[in-house]
């Protein structure tokens, strides 16, 4: 089962009707507990930095929501948003010209040879380390490209569930990543080392929020892998689903998670 051929589909249905992507990203923050999380996580850093310009350093922006949220959420600032995909950093500029967003710039980068130094107040990676199996290089990279007491925030899929196998006869929803995830002691010991320091830690997608990822993303995902006659059921589904997600997401927000299949990880140089 694979989850960026969905991606794709997305990411081409909102380059054909650019007016859909802000409603997209609405969707986004509304449907994946993440960016819940991570919301909160970048209002709070935010403010520790007061009423000055950041520099903010977008690490495998996507579909750039993020960037857009913090464009319009985390000023005053300047976004530097980028990701190894030419065709996505192609159509967010497209995009964020058509809006007048002047503060977010963009670019195609590989993050196991970025050179910037002491160039960012905070970088924002979500999602994106699972993906890449050189992480101690990506983590060096990020540590040489912020500034003095400058902030990193990863958001990945935790040890705790991460693959969402549970038999040897079941595959895993995200065959596509390097990792199953990984637990705050990984983090530690591979962060620690390089100089930074752990500020804050939170395992997300525990009971609550696992449950309304599956009812809410995992199974329509299942469906539309199954045949794409499913996307056209999708509203149906979610009528029926919604309110329930809804109320398992905000429990696991609101909670205290021991463990979960998600880690929001932030640490400082």
């Amino acid at each position: 089962m694979y989850y960026d051929p969905i991606k794709d589909i997305f990411a081409k249905t909102i380059k054909k009707f650019p007016l859909l992507r802000i409603v997209f990203y609405k969707i986004l923050d509304i449907m994946f507990l993440r960016s819940w999380y991570v919301r909160r996580e970048l209002k709070s850093l935010r403010e520790i930095f007061g009423n000055r310009e950041i520099s903010i350093y977008d690490a495998g922006t996507g579909y750039g929501q993020y960037s857009y949220f913090m464009s319009r959420n985390l000023r005053p600032n300047n976004i530097y948003a980028i990701d190894v995909k030419e065709k996505w950093i192609e159509d967010c500029k497209l995009f964020f010209k058509s809006r007048n967003i002047n503060n977010v710039s963009f670019g195609v980068e590989d993050l196991t040879a970025i050179q910037h130094e002491n160039k960012f107040d905070l970088i924002v990676s979500v999602d994106v380390m699972e993906h890449i199996v050189e992480d101690v290089t990506v983590f060096q990279n990020f540590y040489k490209a912020l500034k003095p007491g400058g902030f990193l925030l990863i958001n990945t899929p935790s040890i705790y569930g991460g693959s969402d196998v549970h038999d040897d006869s079941e595959e895993s929803f995200i065959s596509e990543h390097a990792r199953e995830g990984y637990s705050f002691h990984d983090l530690e010991s591979k962060l620690e080392p390089l100089g930074f320091s752990v500020y804050r830690s939170r395992y997300t997608y525990g009971k609550w929020g696992d449950r309304a990822w599956r009812l809410g993303i995992k199974y329509p995902i299942q469906m539309v892998n199954i045949s794409k006659i499913f996307l056209i059921l999708l509203p149906v589904y979610y009528l029926f689903t919604f309110s329930f997600t809804l109320i398992m997401m905000y429990a696991d927000y609101t909670g205290k998670n021991e463990i979960g299949a998600g880690i929001n990880f932030i640490v400082r140089k």
